[in-house]
């Protein structure tokens, strides 16, 4: 019996490198069943995204090679219970428990308030873009801004009649500015070590591509405001109940950890419920618990995404793109968009950014050096392209949770991704360009 588990933990070990294409379809699958259905029926609730996931999901523990079928299935929940995993299932259950207990004692109603005095309709889209785009570079995450923002901005739809998802879409847009040039993002850090500069260099590149694709997408968010035509009236503001929030966002901006914060969002508004009779304290249970059950469906995806990616990348099949990817560079245009190709494909197969750039950064330095490629544009490169596909994949964190928070499909918000588009399109073209040309080396 000894035997047996020391040679089978040698053969597991062989699989977990050997590059293999047939690995990635279970991916194929879910976006077939999903976004393929989907947009056949014309309708994106006809296919549960939790039904496309267990369908994958069930794919790829039967074509993985990881022996017995009890095997297949432990490393499958391995994926599932990756650390990084269960960090975003925590977050998710605070997040529910502060959104519905900050709904029910009346912080969403007093801060839309307080919003729509402030705005006018036709700049209220844009101005919640401002807003998310300077806490998330503030705060240096975009999940963060997202749980902090996507209660407002629903209610602020819901009292102006401007679409659910164009507002989540504008809350997203705006958590992957900050996310993508924030000196304390993680993806920040993993792309500028892994590439050997400094993050202020690497800034000063991404400053000039994202910065006036931000401008172009504030202006697209102001049209499509402007045929807004809002007949509420504010109602008078609350100011104590407003204070949650407030210190939700000077927390989150000040750099506590995001779970810290929504545990004393959560408090502070239970505390404010309580002194303004808003509920007793069964009210505030009931509140939290609705909350957190609110969020099942979001947790059961991320679970069934965590394994089924991790079989994926178990099976070989991100070794089997890398290989293919770095197979016929030529020129080092050719080699900075191998670099965009190979980290966008680690991030749609692991729906994180940051493992994303931690799998193909060393790649990826190898690549510049060798084709001569300026550490700091290998660096923007990596950075954009990673937060470029996390901010549109319906199974990425950020639209799962703006999408749980909203009670939309994920789908519907990608129509309002103006800012994630263009950064991808306007960064594609700056390779083509060789713009910046002051950081291009030939």
């Amino acid at each position: 019996m000894e035997k047996e588990i020391k040679e089978t933990a040698f053969d597991t070990s062989r699989l977990q490198h050997a590059p293999n294409g047939w690995a990635l379809i279970p991916l194929v699958v879910f976006l077939l069943s999903y976004l393929a259905v989907s947009i056949v029926a014309g309708d994106f609730y006809k296919m549960p995204i939790t039904v496309a996931f267990v369908i994958s999901s069930v794919v790829a523990i039967a074509i993985s090679k990881g022996g017995k079928l009890s095997n297949r299935i432990e490393q499958f929940c391995r994926g599932a219970a990756d650390s990084n995993i269960m960090l975003m299932v925590m977050i998710f259950i605070l997040a529910g428990a502060f959104a519905e207990t900050a709904k029910a004692m009346g912080a969403v109603d007093a801060t839309v308030n307080l919003t729509l005095s402030i705005l006018p309709g036709n700049l209220l889209a844009a101005g919640i873009f401002v807003a998310a785009c300077f806490i998330s570079i503030s705060v240096g995450t975009s999940v963060g801004t997202i749980v902090a923002l996507a209660p407002v901005a629903v209610g602020i739809a819901e009292k102006t009649g401007i679409p659910d998802a164009l507002m989540l879409g504008v809350v997203v847009s705006g958590a992957m500015f900050g996310d993508n040039l924030s000196f304390i993002s993680d993806t920040t850090i993993v792309a500028t070590r892994t590439q050997g500069c400094q993050m202020t260099d690497k800034f000063k590149v991404k400053f000039r591509i994202a910065l006036p694709i931000a401008f172009l997408s504030g202006l697209l968010y102001i049209l499509v405001g402007k045929s807004v035509e809002s007949t509420y009236t504010p109602s008078h503001i609350e100011w104590v109940k407003v204070i949650p929030y407030l210190i939700v966002l000077i927390t989150a901006v000040r750099g506590i950890n995001v779970m810290l914060v929504l545990l004393m969002g959560t408090i502070l508004s239970g505390l404010v419920g309580l002194g303004t009779g808003s509920f007793d304290i069964w009210g505030w249970n009931a509140s939290m618990g609705k909350g957190i059950t609110n969020m099942g469906e979001l947790i059961i995806v991320t679970l069934l995404a965590g394994g089924m990616l991790e079989m994926i990348r178990y099976n070989g099949g991100i070794d089997w793109i890398i290989r293919k990817l770095t197979a016929r560079i030529r020129s080092s245009k050719g080699a900075e968009a191998s670099i965009a190709a190979l980290v966008s494909f680690a991030n749609l197969c692991t729906a994180n950014n940051t493992i994303a750039l931690i799998m193909a950064g060393p790649i990826a330095k190898d690549i510049a050096d060798r084709f001569h490629v300026d550490a700091r544009r290998s660096a923007s490169i990596l950075d954009i392209f990673s937060c470029f596909v996390q901010g549109i994949i319906p199974y990425g964190a950020q639209m799962l949770i703006a999408a749980g928070l909203g009670g939309v499909s994920p789908i519907e918000i990608m129509c309002y991704l103006y800012y994630p588009y263009l950064l991808g399109l306007g960064t594609a073209l700056a390779i083509l360009s060789g713009y910046p040309r002051r950081y291009t080396r030939r």
